[in-house]
């Protein structure tokens, strides 16, 4: 799209945004004009991680000033109610608005069935799924009283909300539930003019699967179940994220679900 910038002037938060998609996602935004507030866990690891985000940041807009000037952190669990409320708010003190929010931050750390402790069930369900709630609530909530009324709301989901895996029974079920959250806010909140809809990954290389594509014959059966050839990139979901923040291009998109995945699902037989 050379130098279009669909996102211009916008505002958007991103949650879990400084590795893996959320970090693609937010540098998309970035290129194509937005202003982004990030969330992150607020440990040192995710310190360091925005500090790499914010020089990337800084090479696209051309300087550092103006990279903080786009791009601001939120540390924050966003199992915790506040931690949506202060992200979101911050967005909107600092730009005036809030146009965009993808609620992406999860976890999923693979375990046998057997071996799934309550704890563990606990931990997944209010990173993935009771976070996405508390952010997407606090958004929903600044988009429905803002002027002129509404925005988008991207929740990243899985291919996992429409399939099982034999280490993943305490993950699915979130991601099967933030792509029912999708659906059932798209009813909710039209009448405010906001859009909700879902990215669902395939098998996208990230850090939770790293170990898994470092063995050889794992990854080449991976790779062989997918018709495009290839694992996915983190990059790969950010022209979708990008397509469903853009009202002109995706104005009439609500309760969708967007399957980035390279034709996986579909060949999984």
């Amino acid at each position: 799209m050379g130098n279009v910038q669909l996102l211009a002037g916008k505002s958007a938060a991103i949650t879990g945004g400084v590795t893996g998609i959320g970090r693609a996602i937010a540098l998309s935004y970035i290129k194509h004009g937005s202003n982004v507030a990030m969330n992150h866990l607020g440990d040192p690891k995710s310190s360091e991680h925005f500090q790499t985000l914010l020089d990337e940041a800084a090479e696209i807009v051309g300087s550092r000033d103006e990279g903080e000037n786009r791009l601001v952190e939120v540390p924050g669990d966003v199992g915790d109610p506040e931690t949506g409320k202060k992200l979101v708010k911050t967005a909107a003190e600092r730009w005036g608005r809030l146009d965009v929010f993808v609620s992406n931050a999860g976890i999923c750390e693979f375990r046998e069935f057997l071996d799934i402790t309550p704890d563990l069930w606990n931990q997944t369900l209010s990173a993935n799924l009771t976070g996405a709630f508390n952010s997407v609530h606090a958004a929903a909530v600044q988009m429905s009283t803002q002027s002129p009324r509404g925005g988008s709301i991207i929740g990243i989901s899985s291919i996992s909300a429409l399939v099982g895996g034999s280490q993943q029974a305490h993950y699915t079920p979130t991601k099967a539930g933030v792509l029912s959250l999708m659906q059932s806010c798209a009813c909710a909140l039209g009448k405010y003019n906001i859009r909700c809809n879902a990215l669902l990954p395939g098998t996208i290389r990230t850090q939770l699967n790293e170990k898994d594509l470092e063995q050889e014959e794992k990854r080449r059966y991976m790779e062989g179940r997918i018709p495009l050839g290839r694992i996915g990139v983190t990059e790969d979901l950010a022209g979708p994220a990008v397509f469903l923040g853009c009202e002109e291009l995706s104005g009439y998109v609500s309760g969708a679900q967007l399957l980035v995945d390279g034709g996986l699902f579909v060949n999984l037989q």
